[in-house]
């Protein structure tokens, strides 16, 4: 009787759903702390302002010794109040809520209890690569993950939202703005430091969220739909789609041919296209996934 009812209870519990929910806190848990190890590794020791609400906890702390993580996760809770209306209730809070958390107090307890007795290192060029790198990584898991890490990323959406404007423009005005205070307290040459921290991170942030690209989009004009189409199957082992179209300069009919391949088949695919049809208008472009098809499956995303 009993194990019948358990046996059903089983049934009914969704374990791709939790098991989707763990990946997730692990990956901003583990976001969280590289963040906050960006932080209290490279930034704080040395003063580095890169913007967001931890920027100003820097500045906040050098000032009046207010810890940094403690100034972020108190300043981050009107805006989370704001952001519950404007950004997806309660889902929106809970995941943001908890990224906040974990990096206020990863940075207050790295920062108190060093993982290194002494700086990694001194060289404040290094410093800022460091700490574009790892706080790129960790903002990038946060952003996978479906997380926030709060501070000015609420409150550049919300403006966003507001006014139209872009959020691209919204951030630099932000941070750029707190970026300069940094230089008004610390010196002008941390400007500079704290713009290569925000060069660094978007980049890393880019690469822990779409990995390194390896693919590649050609697009054709071609006279030879046929013959090409063929020859790409068959020599590159990947589809080919095409379609009808008219020169907007010479008015004649022309057939577009659209081919997705790997990187190392780029070579391939030029001396293809050059054999078959050497008056075709060839392009490739840089493509950052391809899911489907004869690529990454769309099932495991």
């Amino acid at each position: 009787m009993y194990q019948q009812k358990i046996h059903l209870w089983m049934q009914h519990i969704p374990f791709a759903a939790i098991s989707q929910w763990i990946q997730r806190y692990i990956l901003l848990t583990i976001g969280s702390v590289l963040f906050a190890l960006a932080y209290s590794l490279f930034q704080i020791p040395f003063n580095i302002v890169s913007g967001g609400l931890a920027g100003i906890g820097i500045i906040v702390n050098y000032q009046f010794q207010v810890p940094v993580g403690m100034f972020i996760f108190l300043l981050n809770m009107p805006l989370l109040l704001i952001g519950y209306r404007y950004l997806g209730g309660w889902r929106f809070v809970i995941a943001t809520l908890y990224t906040i958390f974990m990096f206020s107090f990863a940075i207050d307890i790295l920062t108190a209890y060093p993982l290194v007795s002494e700086p990694i290192t001194s060289d404040l060029l290094l410093c800022a690569i460091y700490a574009g790198v790892l706080g790129g990584i960790g903002g990038g898991l946060i952003y996978r993950a479906g997380g926030n890490p709060g501070g000015t990323a609420i409150l550049g959406r919300i403006i966003e939202r507001q006014t139209g404007l872009p959020l691209s423009q919204v951030y630099l005005y932000i941070d750029g703005t707190i970026i300069l205070a940094g230089g008004l307290v610390f010196g002008w040459e941390m400007v500079l430091l704290g713009l290569l921290v925000v060069f660094i991170g978007g980049l890393a942030t880019d690469f822990a969220l779409e990995g390194v690209s390896t693919v590649r989009t050609a697009t054709i004009v071609t006279d030879k739909p046929e013959q090409l189409s063929q020859a790409l199957m068959v020599g590159l082992q990947k589809g080919v789609s095409h379609w009808s179209i008219t020169g907007g300069y010479s008015g004649q009919t022309h057939t577009m041919l659209f081919c997705t391949v790997q990187r190392p088949q780029v070579n391939d695919l030029k001396h293809i296209v050059a054999m078959v049809d050497p008056n075709a208008f060839l392009v490739v472009g840089n493509a950052y996934q391809a899911l489907g098809s004869q690529f990454t499956s769309l099932r495991k995303r």
